[in-house]
């Protein structure tokens, strides 16, 4: 395969996505090039300004328009502001030479044939030979586009389709058209994977291609449910929420988030091309569907859809939820379901599946009417859409955040029973016959009873041509704890599992509720180092949750605090700074690999480890002052010996130490790695990013390895971290007095603020003085039990731990 670089990208299109587009890939360090129309005529501004048409600012103010509301928009579609410098903007009329430097061109403009086939005119009188060229639509046939283009175009030629927004949605969809040469495909999916950190579907080239096939047949059917079922909107997002393992905003209010146009144009667009589907009755819109789009009940966009946010009489904000049969918008009412309480306590999502399709009520009846004509659906789809039928799990993982794919749930629930099922349920879904595809019967007559299995800590997934189980390709490259725990497993208590990751390299999973640090995962962790000193060559801390760690367990301090328990406390506090230390100072290389909710202790534990090998997506930060204490496991005193290894010679050391005690004082949380780098949790050389969170185990393994291979030393523990004493804390009391004066913080804030200080400062020594890091850890602990005794602090605590907010008191 020819080794492709991608160095420049040109992006044509600066709308929503085009401009998302732009960002993302500057994200990853790639310079782009985004174009778009030059304007008509100028605007009154303009020509109060003497612009002429000809001006450039008047020439790239579409494009430049564009990327500045995508820039302020929230979530932010940049890892960092500084990723925006990498995009240069232009004009189709001025600029398209420039894509002659560009190694893939991607289109996306507006979905329509006749205009895209204009830009590409373009590309082909510009473009170098062998530059990838894509498109972006969610719904033009790739190989119609490509008609009447060159050979060498053609053969470069390819769909990839983002989801929106494209820096946080994982579903990166790639359709080759009949010319496009294979080992262009195969970098498509290589490059999708591993540099934009998604994954990468291949598709044919049908209507809506994968995930919105399924995913507006999943969401449609539904909306023909409800009328039956005699359901209302927010019985229908409660139902379809997490409990069946689908995203907080659930139906009808990701209806909402979407724009109900969107979801009418691909509807829309099935219901015209998808002319041999069986269920495309599915994509006629229930009338009160047509009714809210004659309204221009849009969603967000419009101010109202499902549902509408308005103002009470006193003046706080409401949502209301509309009544589907009157059409008027009312109070949300209270959701109860048997069969929703007996899910709760379920954590295993499979067996969650099982408990919820067993409802005797109208959630478990919901359940079974949404899921039976699913897998009808599914199962009729291969080979139309796909050979594999895994990637239809894969792309409604990724792309519309469900944590199960439709074959995964049907595994779940056990293939044969489900089929038994599915004849005798109500048809009320259009095109549900009871019947599924002929494939499913061929693979249990051959005695084969599941689409998926592990055969030795590697995926299978049945294969319909082979009539096999093959190995999912690429997950060679991942590691997946789910797979290996139990045959693999060395140790466990009920906070910590110790897995065997092979090659010598041990690996260290958090499995408590949010990955919060208590006396079970702390034993755990010094049990790991001691095993892996023992017989192994390194260790790395990770784990498959949905957040890395959220911290400490606030409750167990709050219990031990309002007790004054004191000693039980101090030998707590501790024992965590103990366990960060440990980390640092074991015989071998400890790799932590965080990832999303990264606070408190699981950052300080991170800022202790050799190397962190973090995801893209990793929000890190010391946030102990929201519930009224500094960081006490090892995290104060890691920022005054970072601060003390950047004093240099003839600067103003206060100005390094003011730096580092405001990230902690304003417990800032990075909104990317990059961020977490920017803010001083990570240090230059002892990170790595990794796009794609499924690599990250993998990821952080290798560097385990590379580590020990490179005769890893055990450190010693440092004696030679200078604290500035008194010259520093007349700055943090200054500081925080004028802070407190001005009313922006509360004298329980300044009184925390001054105790971070004095242990950053190393107390009120007379003059600048070189100490060991255990002398700052006493200070820290110090500081951390006597807040732990304020009222205050408590009422912190408790306000985080009932309301899930801070208090500021």
């Amino acid at each position: 395969m020819t080794h492709r670089r991608i160095r420049k990208v040109a992006v044509l299109g600066s709308g929503v996505m085009g401009s998302r587009i732009a960002c993302h890939f500057a994200n990853i360090g790639v310079e782009v090039f985004l174009l778009d129309i030059a304007p008509k005529e100028l605007t009154p501004q303009e020509e109060a300004k003497g612009f002429t048409i000809e001006s450039r600012a008047v020439r790239n103010r579409i494009v430049n328009q564009s990327l500045e509301s995508a820039i302020k928009s929230n979530p932010s579609p940049v890892f960092s502001k500084k990723a925006v410098t990498l995009i240069t903007t232009g004009n189709f009329d001025d600029d398209m030479s420039a894509i002659a430097s560009a190694d893939w061109v991607i289109e996306v403009v507006i979905e329509r044939l006749d205009i895209k086939k204009q830009v590409f005119d373009s590309v082909e009188q510009h473009r170098k030979p062998g530059t990838l060229v894509t498109s972006n639509t969610s719904g033009i046939p790739i190989h119609l586009m490509a008609e009447g283009r060159s050979d060498d175009f053609c053969a470069h030629f390819c769909g990839t389709h983002f989801f929106n927004p494209p820096r946080y949605l994982r579903l990166l969809e790639i359709i080759p058209t009949p010319d496009t040469k294979p080992e262009v495909v195969d970098f498509l999916m290589h490059y999708g994977d591993k540099f934009l950190g998604k994954t990468t579907v291949l598709c044919k080239d049908t209507p809506a291609f994968i995930g919105n096939r399924i995913g507006v047949y999943s969401m449609l059917a539904l909306t023909h449910l409800v009328e039956q079922l005699g359901l209302t909107v927010e019985e229908v997002d409660k139902f379809t929420g997490p409990a069946m393992g689908h995203p907080k905003s659930a139906t009808f209010r990701t209806a909402d988030v979407v724009g109900l146009d969107t979801l009418v144009n691909v509807a829309q667009g099935l219901s015209e091309n998808a002319t041999d589907d069986e269920a495309k009755g599915v994509f006629q819109l229930p009338p009160y569907m047509q009714q809210m789009v004659e309204k221009k009940w849009l969603g967000e966009k419009s101010g109202q859809g499902f549902y509408k946010k308005i103002k009470d009489e006193g003046g706080m904000s409401e949502i209301l939820a509309l009544d589907l049969k009157t059409l008027e918008y009312r109070k949300q009412g209270k959701v109860k379901a048997a069969t929703l309480e007996a899910t709760k306590p379920v954590a295993d999502i499979r067996k969650r599946m099982k408990v919820y399709e067993a409802g005797t009520d109208k959630a478990g009846a919901f359940f079974r009417a949404m899921h039976y004509p699913l897998f009808e659906y599914v199962s009729r789809r291969v080979p139309e859409i796909t050979d594999e039928f895994f990637r239809i799990d894969d792309a409604m993982r990724a792309g519309f955040g469900w944590e199960l794919g439709p074959f995964e749930v049907w595994d779940a629930l056990g293939v044969e029973e489900t089929i038994e099922k599915i004849k005798t349920e109500e048809k009320r879904v259009p095109g549900h016959s009871g019947d599924v595809a002929a494939w499913v019967h061929e693979m249990l007559e051959a005695g084969h009873r599941s689409f998926y299995k592990v055969e030795n800590g590697v995926r299978h997934y049945y294969d319909i041509q082979s009539k096999t189980y093959q190995p999912i390709p690429g997950a060679e490259a991942f590691v997946i704890l789910d797979n290996i725990r139990g045959q693999k497993t060395i140790w466990k208590n009920s906070g910590l599992t110790v897995t065997d990751l092979g090659d010598g390299i041990l690996n260290a999973e958090f499995h408590t509720k949010m990955n919060t640090i208590g006396g079970d995962v702390i034993q755990g962790l010094h049990k790991a180092i001691e095993l892996a000193e023992k017989d192994f060559r390194g260790l790395v801390i990770g784990n498959d949750g949905t957040n890395f760690s959220a911290g400490a367990n606030i409750g167990m301090i709050f219990m031990m605090a309002v007790e004054q328990d004191y000693d039980e406390l101090n030998m707590s506090v501790k024992r965590f700074q103990d366990t960060s230390m440990r980390l640092r100072y074991s015989a071998i290389p400890v790799v932590a690999a965080p990832f999303a909710m990264t606070l408190g202790g699981g950052c300080e534990f991170s800022m202790h480890a050799d190397f962190v090998q973090l995801h893209a997506e990793t929000y890190m930060g010391l946030v102990e002052f929201g519930v009224g204490v500094i960081p006490g496991g090892g995290g104060s005193k890691e920022f005054a010996l970072r601060a003390s290894d950047e004093f240099k010679a003839g600067q103003i050391e206060q100005q390094v130490l003011r730096d580092r005690f405001l990230t902690i004082g304003q417990a800032k949380v990075s909104t990317s790695a990059v961020e977490a780098f920017e803010l001083g949790y990570l240090q230059t050389g002892k990170y790595a990013i990794s796009m794609n969170r499924s690599r990250l185990l993998a990821d952080a393994k290798a560097k385990a390895i590379e580590l020990a291979d490179a005769g890893y030393t055990q450190p010693a523990p440092r004696k030679d971290i200078k604290v500035l004493g008194k010259q520093g804390l007349g700055i943090v009391y200054a500081g925080g007095s004028s802070m407190r004066a001005g009313n922006y913080i509360s004298e329980h804030d300044q009184k925390i603020s001054e105790k971070l200080g004095w242990v950053m400062c190393g107390g009120d020594l007379s003059s600048p003085t070189e100490v060991s890091e255990q002398y700052l850890l006493d200070l820290e602990r110090e500081a951390f039990l006597s807040l732990c005794g304020e009222r205050k602090t408590l009422e912190r605590i408790q306000h985080m731990l009932t309301n899930g907010k801070p208090l500021r008191n």
